[in-house]
């Protein structure tokens, strides 16, 4: 079971906005509504996944303790960075965000 914490649900929330509203490429809606629904699909995966990554990036921790990178083209990745109950196999999904916003918050 994948369940997302209030702060994972802005998360997405502000992907959407963001995407729709950058400045530097127009999205249509329905292709900002698939981009979340990708991620959406990916968070909901992870708890059949046999490997979970330990988060590694100090912003990271600070969310969750495992991470794991959705890539999504050369340019983007989004790390999904959640708990784990393994004695339930429940995943909570705590932060997303992309490589764009790690590395300025890492500097």
């Amino acid at each position: 079971m994948v369940l997302f914490s209030n702060k994972a649900n802005q998360d997405l929330d502000d992907i959407y906005e963001g995407l729709l509203n950058w400045k530097k490429i127009h999205l249509e809606r329905t292709s900002v509504i698939n981009y979340v629904l990708d991620i959406i699909d990916v968070c909901a995966s992870i708890d059949k996944t046999n490997y979970h990554a330990n988060a590694q990036f100090e912003v990271h921790k600070k969310y969750g303790k495992k991470v794991f990178n959705y890539i999504r083209n050369k340019n983007t990745t989004w790390y999904i960075i959640y708990d784990i109950d393994l004695a339930s196999n429940t995943i909570y999904i705590q932060h997303i965000t992309s490589n764009h916003v790690t590395i300025t918050e890492s500097e």
